[in-house]
C-alpha cells in the first residue's frame, strides 16, 4: 500500500511528496524521499547549475531498477522518459523559459529560480537535469562552455584525468579558468563562464579548437574524431555537446545506476585523487555541509571566446556540422 504524502517546506513553497517511501535505488535503500532530501541537501549548488536555464528533466518515476530502461525519439516505451516542455500542472511558481528546437518547434521548458523548483521535479522522478549553457533572458547566447571529455568504452576516469589537467593549462595560458567536474560515470566535463556574446556555432568552433590543440599535445590519449568507429585514441572531445538543443548533465545531478553515483564538482587541487565512485547520493551531503560548493566561483568571472576564437581562424576551421 502506497504510503501518504508528505508537505515539505522549501523556501516559501510547500511542496507535496508523494508515496515518499516508494524505492528509487532498491539496492542502495534509497527512497524517493531520500532522493528529495538528498537534492535539498546540496540546495545552493544544484541551484547555483540550473538557476533560470531551460532545463530537460530525465525523469524515472518507477525508481532505478534491473532491467529498467529509457524511451527514446526512436522508442517512446520504457520506465523513463527525457521531459523537454513544462509538465502539465505544474504549480505557477515554476519558471519557464521559451525555447525554439532546431527543427522549429518551440517549448516552454522548465527554468528553475527557486530550490523549491528542484524538489518538485524530484517528485515527479527527476534524478538528472539538463540545463542549456544560457538563460531565460538569452536562449540564443551562451554564457558557459562546456567542454566534454567523454571517455571511449573500456577507458577508465583514471585515463581521462591528464587530458583535463593539460585543458586547464591551456585555459591558464590563454588567461582562461575553467572548472571540473564527475559526469557520473568516468567521464570529466570542464566548464568556463563566458561573456553571452557568441552563438552556439561560435561555442562549438572554440571547443573544436580546443579539443584539436589537446590532440595535439596529447596524440596519445585525445582524439576529436566524430565517427565512433574510427576513433584510435580512448578520450574525445565532444564539441558538438555545444551544440544547440544539446545539454550535459548538471553538477549535482544522480545517475539512473544502482550505485546511485552524482556528478561531483571538485577543486582542481583533488582531480588526482577522485574516483567516481567517492560521490553518490549518500555521501555528497556531508561533503557539501563541510566544503561547499567548488563551482561557487564559477560566475564570478566571464571570459571571452576571443583566444579561442582566434585559434580556430589561424587553424582553418569552420564551424563543425551538427550532429
Amino acid at each position: 500500500m502506497a504510503t501518504p504524502a508528505e508537505e515539505i517546506r522549501v523556501g516559501q513553497r510547500l511542496v507535496r511528496v508523494s508515496n515518499p517511501d516508494k524505492p528509487y535505488f532498491p539496492e542502495r535503500g534509497l527512497t524517493k524521499r531520500d532522493v528529495v532530501d538528498y537534492f535539498l541537501s546540496v540546495g545552493d549548488g544544484i541551484l547555483r547549475a540550473l538557476r533560470n536555464r531551460p532545463t530537460m528533466l530525465e525523469r524515472w518515476p518507477r525508481g532505478v531498477f534491473e532491467g529498467a530502461t529509457i524511451g527514446t525519439r526512436q522508442d517512446n516505451r520504457g520506465d523513463a522518459f527525457y521531459q523537454k516542455r513544462v509538465p502539465a500542472g505544474a504549480p505557477d511558481w515554476v519558471g519557464t523559459a521559451h525555447i525554439t528546437f532546431p527543427s522549429g518547434r518551440t517549448a516552454d521548458e522548465v527554468a528553475p529560480g527557486e530550490l523549491a523548483v528542484v524538489a518538485w521535479a524530484a517528485n515527479l522522478g527527476t534524478l538528472r537535469f539538463h540545463p542549456w549553457p544560457v538563460t531565460k533572458d538569452d536562449v540564443e547566447r551562451p554564457d558557459q562552455l562546456r567542454i566534454d571529455l567523454d571517455p571511449m568504452p573500456g577507458v577508465d576516469f583514471a585515463q581521462v584525468v591528464p587530458v583535463a589537467h593539460e585543458v586547464r593549462a591551456f585555459l591558464d595560458e590563454l588567461g582562461l579558468v575553467g572548472h571540473p567536474k564527475t559526469t557520473g560515470g568516468r567521464g570529466l566535463h570542464v566548464y568556463l563562464s563566458i561573456e553571452p556574446r557568441w552563438s552556439f556555432g561560435d561555442c562549438r568552433r572554440a571547443v573544436l579548437a580546443l579539443g584539436r590543440e589537446m590532440q595535439r599535445r596529447r596524440p596519445d590519449l585525445v582524439t576529436t574524431t566524430w565517427w565512433r568507429d574510427q576513433r584510435d585514441r580512448p578520450v574525445f572531445v565532444d564539441y558538438n555537446q555545444m551544440a544547440r538543443d544539446h545539454t550535459m548533465t548538471s553538477a549535482y545531478s544522480i545517475r539512473p545506476t544502482p550505485a546511485a553515483l552524482v556528478s561531483a564538482p571538485l577543486d582542481w587541487s583533488e582531480l588526482d585523487d577522485a574516483r567516481p565512485t567517492d560521490f553518490d547520493v549518500t555521501t555528497m551531503p556531508a561533503r557539501f555541509a563541510e566544503r561547499g560548493d567548488p563551482h561557487a566561483g564559477l560566475d564570478d568571472r566571464r571570459f571571452s571566446l576571443e583566444p579561442l576564437l582566434e585559434l580556430a581562424d589561424r587553424a582553418g576551421l569552420a564551424a563543425p556540422p551538427e550532429r
